[in-house]
């Protein structure tokens, strides 16, 4: 009996064991080479030519052939994705979902659902509540990401809910990084401020390695897109223009000139 008992907790503690170990194919099903939130500015102050613009690159780059050769090269050879929009403090709406991308199929099936939504636009510029809602939408995961990364495209400064530094530095002391795509296609104007990629550099981007790619023509913007998530996807170094230490000799940005700008107009 001393023996079949010996037996029974041997074997009892072989498939506690074997319940442990996790094979190789089922934990690249648990992991992601990277976790990417897009987070796209529908504000006012995007025309609709620019909206449809940033839709088209968006889709675009999730049908290029090198995004796809990035995914297949990463050492899972799999990300995760979700789309998002935001305005205002109060307005972000998920139009994507988490999805995983793994094959063509589902990468032209991602980009499908990024072209066909319908075009909307809201009320004033809110970059910290953008932030502060892409990071917690990295809680809905059920995968582990080895990277997890924010895109935060826009053209104009916050101008409404909690300052923007503070919801980068939270984001970040999560070990999230912040990258930027700052669109810079209208002259300065009354609620536009000059050198946003700037005001991107200090106040919205971070993390390691973060960069930004800057949008300052109509016809650059789909390709800016298309880099950008190249870049993203296969984590690599940006040309060094487009790395956040290589402008040259920049002013310091206020990072509340949004909130000032909105100040001003209602005061005046």
């Amino acid at each position: 009996m001393v023996r079949s008992g010996c037996m029974r907790l041997a074997a009892g503690l072989v498939l506690a064991l074997t319940a442990l170990v996790v094979s190789p194919q089922a934990k690249a099903q648990t992991e992601v080479d990277l976790a990417l939130v897009l987070a796209v500015d529908i504000s006012f102050s995007m025309d609709t030519e620019e909206q449809a613009l940033q839709r088209e690159g968006f889709a675009q780059a999730f049908r290029s052939p090198l995004v796809h050769e990035a995914i297949r090269g990463g050492l899972l050879g799999r990300i995760a994705v979700t789309y998002m929009e935001w305005a205002g403090s109060a307005d972000q709406k998920v139009i994507v979902p988490w999805t995983i991308l793994d094959n063509s199929e589902s990468l032209m099936a991602f980009a499908d659902r990024i072209a066909s939504t319908p075009l909307r636009r809201a009320q004033r510029t809110s970059i910290s509540s953008a932030i502060d809602f892409s990071a917690r939408l990295f809680d809905e995961l059920d995968v582990t990401p080895t990277r997890r990364v924010i895109d935060v495209s826009g053209d104009g400064p916050n101008n409404q809910g909690r300052m923007v530094e503070q919801a980068r530095d939270d984001t970040l002391a999560k070990g999230i990084i912040i990258n930027g795509l700052p669109i810079m296609l209208h002259k300065p104007g009354y609620l536009d401020i000059p050198d946003l990629d700037i005001y991107y550099r200090d106040c919205v981007i971070g993390g390691q390695g973060a960069f930004m790619v800057p949008v300052r023509e109509r016809d650059q913007f789909v390709n800016a897109i298309k880099t950008k998530i190249l870049l993203e996807v296969a984590n690599l170094t940006p040309r060094q223009d487009f790395r956040i230490e290589r402008i040259q000799a920049p002013p310091r940005a206020n990072c509340l000139t949004g909130e000032m700008q909105w100040r001003d107009r209602w005061n005046n």
